[in-house]
């Protein structure tokens, strides 16, 4: 026999449970607001998941609600995942909602491969016990993967079988092997996972050759939501010291740490030439010589966290018609935006020089938000510095009147009828 202590304490159990029960209503159609009617997901890679999307579910009905359930129509055969409050459950169970409160449902999508080169759409919905329903949708795109064969470790591009009907994903470290040249079309697209390096080897060189229609795209592989313009996710395009030959024509390279960084020169040609082109969206700098001759024409370079342009360790430099944008979105700027350099400290302390054989900027636009000179020379008297502002709208250096772009913190950097820098700088259609 229960004592008198334990039944009173069933009883009360009992009755808190029944009234907690009877405190919730089933939700019936109408009940629910959603922060969305589509989750859309952005393009979605075969085999590599999306970043975690985010519905939040109201209660509007006045009362506290029970909904019998939360699933994917699709079930276990759906391309998403569906996290129902802290739920993973494959379907949710008697999922409470007080009044005037929310829930949230994170959302993933994982694509299956298939044999299509375009874009094709893949859809689903979550079903609520109500009958409501939030429909979900992701364009998914086959691409060819190229990853490091192990920790730390490299994978070689085959650049006679470079494939152009797809595009790219780059994971970890990937090299183009000396004497190999991986050349890029018009419209090719590569893409880079988060860390992801582009090599090109002692000899060997990258030719990329877009057009105005249809640029090269070398970005990054996250375009959910924010991450669409959001710097640093990936890490570089490198031109090691002796590869040869490397030319970038028209293309758009954004979303990285170091857009470029061409390294030391060992002959008498450029290692870079580059026209026509963007560089955008770098955490740390947009392109980074380091003893190198590059010769760039018609390129805008904006959004880059340290420097537009980073010329370290001496070399020669030729910059012509191009526009350096300093601005950026996520915090104040702590210095200019060019830099440039003719010397640097070695591992054992002692001062190495590296003489600036030339550093010319002709027709150039160099202006952004740093409150003093955009230009930082940074010498040693030791060794030569050569350079020189042609023609050149340069604040702190040939003025410091605003250029007047249309819209520099939404990436058009036209200028305005009757701007002081007519005629300079790139003129780029974004």
């Amino acid at each position: 026999m229960l004592s008198s202590l334990a039944m009173a304490l069933f009883f009360i159990a009992f009755f808190c449970t029944s009234c907690n029960d009877e405190a919730f209503s089933d939700a019936t159609s109408g009940d629910l607001a959603f922060s969305v009617d589509t989750l859309t997901f952005d393009t979605v890679f075969t085999t590599v998941g999306t970043t975690t999307r985010q519905l939040r579910v109201y209660n509007v009905s006045g009362r506290d609600l029970r909904l019998s359930s939360v699933a994917l129509a699709g079930g276990r055969a759906s391309r998403f995942r569906v996290n129902v409050d802290g739920d993973t459950a494959l379907v949710a169970r008697n999922v409470e909602i007080l009044a005037g409160d929310s829930i949230f449902i994170f959302v993933q999508a994982c694509i299956n491969p298939n044999e299509q080169n375009s874009p094709f759409l893949v859809e689903d919905s979550i079903l609520f016990g109500n009958g409501q329903r939030v429909v979900l949708s992701a364009w998914g795109r086959n691409a060819i993967y190229h990853r490091a064969l192990q920790v730390n470790g490299v994978a070689h591009i085959d650049c006679a079988g470079w494939d152009h009907n797809r595009p790219h994903v780059i994971i970890g470290t990937v090299v183009v092997d000396s004497l190999n040249t991986l050349t890029l079309n018009e419209g090719d697209e590569i893409y880079m996972a988060a860390g992801a390096l582009l090599a090109v080897d002692a000899g060997g060189s990258i030719e990329i050759r877009g057009s105005a229609a249809r640029p090269v795209l070398i970005t990054s592989i996250r375009h959910d939501g924010w991450y669409d313009t959001l710097p640093g996710q990936w890490n570089a395009l490198w031109l090691s010291p002796g590869s040869v030959n490397n030319v970038i024509d028209h293309a758009v390279i954004e979303n990285g740490t170091l857009g470029i960084v061409v390294d030391t020169n060992v002959n008498a040609h450029p290692t870079l030439e580059m026209s026509n082109c963007v560089v955008r969206q770098m955490s740390h700098t947009g392109i980074m010589g380091r003893g190198a001759y590059v010769k760039m024409r018609n390129v805008l370079i904006y959004q880059c966290g340290t420097a537009t342009l980073w010329w370290r360790y001496g070399g020669r430099y030729e910059v012509a018609q191009s526009t350096l944008a300093g601005y950026w979105h996520y915090g104040g700027r702590s210095n200019p935006e060019v830099v440039l350099n003719n010397w640097y400290t070695s591992a054992d302390g002692q001062t190495v020089l590296r003489p600036l054989l030339q550093a010319d900027f002709v027709r150039c636009i160099i202006y952004g938000t740093y409150p003093q000179t955009e230009v930082l020379i940074d010498s040693n008297s030791a060794a030569e510095m050569n350079y020189r502002f042609s023609e050149s709208h340069v604040k702190g250096v040939t003025s410091n009147d605003d250029p007047q772009f249309e819209a520099p913190l939404s990436g058009n950097f036209r200028l305005k009828a009757g701007s002081v820098a007519e005629g300079l700088g790139y003129q780029y259609d974004n």
